[in-house]
């Protein structure tokens, strides 16, 4: 018998990955071996595992520059219309091997490391994920990024370089800890600093009226400096640019009013102006209305504004002189996405630099803000909604709060013709929330400043239009839109699950990787042996391979034939990760009722972070573990029920666990997730769902058909009627035995025996004031895992379902995302041709 290949071995034979030509691998040598001993100075007796790692990056990068000159000429030449997606988050992950699969470089750089006697996965370990974002917002960013310059459009991010990115979240004692990200602390080889484009940002100061305009004056100054990261389109030759502001203080920071306390001290205080790109605010779905966060939010607007302007005036490559000076066609040259109301200060930005600067009557400048601007809404929950206080507005960006009056005031004289006498709509309408202390409704500020408004899945596209944006909607129907989300298969498929990838592209050829919708294809196989079986291996393989890695990290030795039932995602009552534990608790009860049974075996896993000020979900993360110690230290459980915690989820985690996964929990309370993305990673990685009817879930049972998803629970009509009838937690609790036996456990201290009041907290919500209803959907929720459970005793039939999902996740391709906001929102035309490598002639 043959013996098994090793990983290299296995690598190499994956077509997908790229050709291995031996000039390629052989100019990779030397280029490796050049950047060793001159870009990083070092002998390869003295190197170590870093040096080889940035050795490999500066050689992949060098591949990028060229295509990356090379498009942004092309850019200034053809002048197409650009589009700039606006963001205060950007979850990248980890750069080189994408990078290495859009280049088709993958299986090269392989060999070249593999002959220079080092360990492709090994260096790969060294590179820190660039965490610049919370969650699902932030992840979407970066997938959009990855489709942008796959389809060919003029696209560039926009952002902040937080010197600090999401924290990293250490369990300790069965407790959430954090301690900084300090990500930047090697250096980064994929940024480079343009200071040639710095830009001032100002802050505070007073406003003057005067004969020849409105002047904005005794303001503080921050320069804005950019560091730009090459974004490659996958394998077509394009690289557009995400360009991400750092704060710097001015050289007179703090000395041109010589202080008292004189220059030392003068010089220490830069670090205030400084501190505006030092952290990442933690919170994902929550609006902590904090003066740092707005003048970040500011910050990126007032730096990216100034760039778009400057691009829009100039105009072939190089140049510097003006040549467009009438801003009137900016809405045909540009496009401004607003990624939730936290860039929404483009908008008085916007108007500010129209009507002030360049002079512009008011209602052209507001034809043309309106028709730029488009604004996407990524939640309902009203904690989430940014509404900043009026008085710090004024005392921060007094101009900018002037502006946001006028708006508001034509926006209302606008609804008071349209409904006479309707002062209760004009209240509800109005930018302006009175009450105790005056504040600006960012969304509403968003809609009316914007020509198109975007739900991210068709449920809460519907809910927007009926709930929280009704108003609006009766107004202006013809700006709210859907566009739903979706994940970019480059990085949730060839790069993470290349296995599944060549197995897929074995039967329908690899064009499934630029139009995802070719998946379908695999509906003819969905009786093969073969394909069944190959399916079920490379899952196993995963699985395997994840096994390991937790062995290795979480010293818990875990059953690779079990199912492993898989929520990652942030720690949120909304996403109920407590109706999973009441899952494990009752799964418990029974095995230890009836230990002789054939109880399909499981491995529960969740993970994910919480918000540092968010008390009841550390406490939430807090009862997992103590679940997992009660649970995993029963000898009558066994290896037949495992939980884990998964410490510090992040993007790199994702690509290790969701490619392993086989069950895959999105379970939140109907109409509350607006879209999810992880539920489309694991439906593309062949996990089955079991979920509610919320968010893309809906479109997911759509696409596969509802028998090939474990759908539960409350609809939104459900909840809805819930919400007026009332909803009375103890009914369940009196009525439904294993309920209650699970939280008399733990309110009676049988996960916290040294502690037994630990989760009174937690009793008292469930029992008495849970927005989000869990025990409404307990017992639906448990008979549906019971059929998951039976499911997957039953491997081909499993397996079958699995193929059914996978071959339906075509519509879930960001690809298909960014195509429908191009043609309608951005009025761009995505194309799929390759643009001239550098060193081919130019046409």
């Amino acid at each position: 018998m043959s013996k098994p290949l090793t990983d290299q071995e296995k690598r190499k034979q994956i077509s997908v990955r790229g050709l291995a030509g031996v000039e390629n691998v052989s100019d990779l040598k030397t280029n490796f071996n050049r950047h060793l001993h001159f870009t990083l100075v070092k002998d390869r007796n003295v190197a170590t595992k870093r040096d080889y790692y940035f050795a490999l990056a500066n050689t992949v990068r060098d591949h990028l520059v060229g295509r990356w000159i090379r498009t942004q000429q092309h850019y200034y030449e053809k002048d197409p219309k650009r589009v700039y997606y606006l963001s205060l988050e950007f979850y990248m992950g980890r750069t080189l091997q994408n990078t290495m699969v859009n280049l088709a470089l993958e299986n090269a750089c392989d060999e070249a490391i593999y002959q220079l006697g080092l360990d492709m996965e090994e260096l790969q370990d060294i590179e820190d994920d660039a965490g610049l974002g919370n969650g699902g917002l932030g992840r979407l960013a970066a997938c959009f990024l990855d489709s942008m310059a796959s389809l060919g459009l003029a696209a560039y991010g926009y952002g902040i370089r937080y010197e600090f990115g999401i924290f990293n979240q250490k369990i300790v004692n069965g407790w959430q800890v954090e301690e900084a990200d300090d990500w930047l602390r090697y250096g980064n080889p994929w940024e480079k600093a343009r200071p040639e484009y710095m830009r001032p940002v100002h802050f505070y100061g007073r406003v003057e009226h005067t004969p020849e305009g409105v002047k904005w004056v005794d303001t503080q100054v921050v320069l804005a400096l950019p560091y730009d990261t090459p974004i490659p389109g996958y394998r077509n030759n394009v690289v557009n640019t995400m360009r991400l502001w750092s704060a710097k203080a001015p050289c007179d920071f703090n000395l041109k009013d010589f202080n008292v306390g004189g220059y030392i001290q003068a010089v220490l205080d830069r670090n205030l102006a400084e501190n505006i790109s030092r952290v990442l605010y933690p919170n994902d779905n929550f609006f902590e209305g904090k003066e740092l966060r707005l003048k970040q939010e500011y910050f990126v607007v007032a730096a990216t504004l100034q760039d778009i302007i400057r691009r829009f005036k100039a105009s072939k490559f190089g140049s510097t002189e003006v040549v467009r000076v009438d801003l009137t066609s900016l809405p045909d040259k540009v496009a401004i996405q607003l990624n939730d109301t936290h860039p929404a200060m483009a908008i008085p930005e916007l108007m500010r630099v129209l009507v002030d600067i360049e002079h512009q009557p008011w209602d052209k400048a507001w034809d043309i803000c309106t028709r730029t601007c488009a604004y996407t809404n990524h939640t309902v929950l009203p904690e989430a909604l940014e509404r900043w206080p009026t008085d710090l507005l004024h005392n921060l960006l007094p101009r900018h709060l002037e502006i946001i009056y006028e708006i508001n005031q034509r926006h209302l004289e606008r609804i008071a013709k349209l409904y006479p006498g309707d002062s209760d709509r004009l209240r509800r309408m109005s930018m302006v929330e009175e009450g105790p202390q005056k504040r600006i409704n960012m969304a509403h500020l968003c809609i009316v400043g914007s020509h198109a408004v975007n739900g991210v899945a068709r449920i809460h596209s519907d809910i927007l239009k009926a709930t929280l944006f009704k108003d609006f909607y009766e107004v202006d129907p013809q700006k709210f839109q859907n566009k739903t989300n979706g994940i970019t298969p480059r990085r949730w498929l060839v790069m993470c699950n290349p296995g599944l990838a060549e197995v897929i592209a074995e039967r329908i050829g690899d064009d499934f990787i630029r139009d995802l919708d070719q998946l379908k294809k695999l509906l003819k196989f969905v009786d093969n042996d073969s394909l069944i079986c190959d399916i079920a291996k490379i899952k196993q393989e995963n699985k395997l391979k994840f096994s390991v890695y937790l062995e290795e990290h979480y010293k818990v030795k875990i059953n690779p034939e079990s199912m492993f039932d898989v929520q990652v995602k942030r720690i949120h009552e909304y996403k109920r990760q407590l109706l999973n534990c009441l899952h494990i608790i009752t799964l418990y009860n029974r095995i230890k009722k009836e230990p002789k049974k054939d109880w399909t075996a499981r491995t529960i896993m969740i993970g994910g972070k919480a918000a540092p000020g968010y008390y009841t979900a550390k406490l939430i993360i807090r009862l997992i573990t103590a679940i997992g110690e009660v649970v995993n230290n029963d000898p009558v459980v066994g290896d037949r029920l495992k939980v884990i915690f998964l410490e510090n989820y992040k993007v790199t985690l994702a690509e290790k666990i969701i490619p392993a996964s086989d069950l895959s929990e999105q379970i939140s309370t109907a109409g509350t997730e607006a879209s999810g993305t992880g539920n489309m990673k694991f439906m593309l990685n062949g996990a089955l769902t079991i979920g509610t009817m919320d968010g893309a879930n809906v479109e997911m049972a759509e696409e596969a058909g509802e028998e090939n998803l474990f759908i539960f629970g409350m609809r939104v009509e459900d909840v809805d009627a819930m919400d007026k009838s009332g909803y009375d937690a103890m009914e369940y609790y009196n009525r439904i035995p294993e309920l209650k036996q699970a939280m008399d456990q733990i309110a009676g201290g049988f996960f916290s025996p040294k502690e037994c009041d630990l989760f009174k907290d937690i009793v008292n919500i469930l029992l008495h004031h849970d927005r989000f209803k869990v025990f409404a959907d307990y017992e639906a929720y448990i008979k549906c895992q019971d059929k998951v459970s039976a499911l997957y005793k039953n491997p081909k039939e499993w397996t079958k379902k699995v193929i059914h999902n996978i071959a339906s996740c075509g519509k879930f391709s960001s690809d298909r995302t960014i195509s429908q906001y191009a043609r309608e929102i951005w009025g761009m035309e995505p194309s799929l041709e390759r643009i001239p490598a550098p060193d081919d002639p130019r046409q």
